[in-house]
C-alpha cells in the first residue's frame, strides 16, 4: 500500500518550501521583492519536480515490495540555501530510504532512476503546454502567466533530472550507471540537452522554433 508517515510529509513540505525558496533567489537575483513575487510561480515547478521525483522513487521501491520513506538532510537543504546565492543550486534536501536486506543493481538502478524520468516527463509536458498556449500569451496576460509557469517548470525539471543523474555520491546517477551504461547515458544525454537548451537559447526561443515562428 503506498502509505506516508506524519514525519515523512512533515520532511517533504519542508524540503518543498526551502528548495523552492532557493530556485526563486537564483532566479530573482537575490533582489527580495523579486524573489517574493516569483516565488508562487516558482513552487509550482519545485512542487511537480520535487514531490513527483521522490514519488517516483517511493512507488517504484513499494513496487518491488520493499517500504520507502523520504527523510530530510539538514545539512543538504542548508547547502542548497548557501549554492542559491552564488547562482546554483545543489538539491539535495534529503531522499527516499528503501528498507531492504537485499537489493540487486537492477532494481536499486530502477528505483533510482525513476525520479529523473519523471522530471524529464514532466519537462516535457510543461514545454507542450507552454507551446500551446504561447500564441495567446502574446495577447492575455492570464496567459502568459500560464506560459511563464510553464516555460520555469520545464527548466527546473530539466536542471533536476540532469543534477539528479550525475555519478556523483549517493545521487541517482550512480546507482543507475552501476546498473546500466547504455541507459544512464541515453537518459543523461537526455536531460543534458533539454537543460543545456533552457539556459543558452531559452524556452520562449524553443517554443518560437518549434512553432516555426
Amino acid at each position: 500500500m503506498f502509505r506516508f508517515t506524519s514525519s515523512e510529509v512533515r520532511d517533504l513540505i519542508i524540503a518543498f518550501i526551502v528548495i523552492s525558496l532557493c530556485f526563486a533567489i537564483v532566479q530573482g537575483g537575490r533582489n527580495t521583492d523579486v524573489i517574493l513575487s516569483i516565488l508562487p510561480i516558482v513552487m509550482i515547478g519545485v512542487g511537480a519536480g520535487f514531490i513527483l521525483h521522490e514519488l517516483g522513487h517511493k512507488f517504484v521501491s513499494m513496487k518491488y515490495g520493499y517500504w520507502a520513506e523520504f527523510k530530510l538532510w539538514p545539512q543538504g537543504l542548508i547547502f542548497a540555501l548557501i549554492t542559491s546565492f552564488f547562482g546554483f543550486v545543489f538539491a539535495a534536501p534529503g531522499a527516499v530510504y528503501t528498507y531492504a536486506n537485499y537489493m540487486t543493481d537492477e532494481i536499486n538502478g530502477k528505483i533510482s532512476i525513476a525520479g529523473p524520468i519523471v522530471n524529464i516527463v514532466l519537462a516535457l509536458i510543461f514545454l507542450a503546454i507552454a507551446t500551446a498556449v504561447y500564441p495567446d500569451a502574446l495577447y492575455s496576460e492570464n496567459i502568459a502567466l500560464i506560459f511563464i509557469i510553464c516555460a520555469t517548470g520545464y527548466s527546473i525539471n530539466s536542471f533536476l533530472a540532469v543534477f539528479n543523474l550525475l555519478p556523483i555520491g549517493n545521487l541517482d546517477g550512480s546507482k543507475v550507471l552501476t546498473w546500466n551504461v547504455g541507459i544512464w547515458l541515453v537518459t543523461i544525454l537526455i536531460a543534458g540537452i533539454l537543460t543545456l537548451l533552457s539556459m543558452t537559447i531559452g524556452v520562449e526561443n524553443i517554443v518560437r522554433i518549434i512553432l516555426g515562428m
